[in-house]
């Protein structure tokens, strides 16, 4: 599986050799399901992703733990990418995208049941692999965040059919939908890193800040090209540029405290620290 190029990144410059054992390590885990009809389709939905989230994981752990991550911090990792691939398939098939990393979206190439049905099979291999992690605080995060991430998506379709939203609104969506999957991942890592209590707690709250702040930054990317609750923001407030620009500081402000909460952690490895610093640069590292 091919991920996507990114040409002068900085964060996957760093981090290649992180991003092709993750890659490594989610392979190995769909290979193990090469009998199955929905290999192929696991391949194409988990091809071409950036897998921040994963890489996250990784780094938290080791970060903390002052040496290479073992092999259960990639094994969760591959967890939290097929969480994160299992919410994509979904997502597109209620938004009706029709791609998805430069190709078909999943439901456009294998229909809508088969879309249905794969999404089952994925959380089925989420449950193979927290049996086989053999630790009930991360398998239970990975369930908290499957619980919040459904949550946060049944708040943005209700919302969706309201007249009018609130600033509060569109950052409660991002809490659940999309900054708990980042917070699960820095929260597992830094467990896997036999963490403290409190490096535990810092992690977490740099993963849910840095999750925020990175929904917000894609939304301004791309406001003028999907009808989703931010453009709903911005058509509410007439398109203005003191509007942008206030979600532009939105998210610089929960990137700096997301950068701040890593001061905390006290890191047995300071470098790969350096690296989860470097993610909160939303703006240069295109994660």
């Amino acid at each position: 599986m091919g991920r996507r190029n990114i040409e002068a990144n900085p964060l996957t410059d760093l981090c290649g050799d992180y991003l092709g054992r993750i890659e490594e390590a989610l392979k190995r885990e769909l290979d193990s399901y090469s009998w199955s009809e929905f290999h192929a389709p696991l391949r194409y939905a988990c091809d071409g992703g950036k897998r921040i989230r994963p890489l996250i994981l990784v780094l938290s752990a080791e970060a903390i733990k002052g040496r290479k991550a073992n092999g259960d911090a990639y094994l969760a990792a591959s967890a939290i990418e097929l969480l994160h691939t299992e919410s994509i398939i979904h997502d597109d098939i209620i938004d009706e995208e029709h791609t998805r990393r430069g190709k078909p979206s999943f439901h456009v190439k294998y229909g809508y049941n088969s879309s249905i049905l794969t999404a089952d099979f994925v959380l089925g291999v989420i449950l193979s692999i927290g049996s086989k992690l053999k630790n009930p605080r991360v398998l239970n995060e990975l369930s908290n965040a499957a619980t919040r991430m459904s949550e946060g998506e049944m708040m943005e379709i209700r919302l969706n059919k309201s007249p009018a939203i609130t600033e509060d609104d569109y950052i409660k969506v991002l809490d659940y939908k999309t900054a708990s999957l980042f917070e699960t991942s820095a929260k597992i890592g830094a467990i896997l890193g036999e963490g403290t209590e409190e490096q535990i707690h810092a992690m977490t709250t740099f993963g849910h800040l840095l999750g925020i702040a990175y929904q917000i930054h894609d939304d301004l990317i791309d406001w003028n090209d999907e009808d989703k609750l931010f453009n709903m923001l911005v058509k509410q407030n007439d398109r203005s540029k003191d509007f942008i620009d206030r979600m532009e500081k939105l998210y610089q402000s929960y990137a700096a405290k997301a950068k701040d909460e890593l001061l905390k952690v006290a890191p047995a490895n300071s470098e790969v620290i350096r690296h989860l610093e470097l993610m909160t640069d939303l703006a240069s590292v295109q994660i």
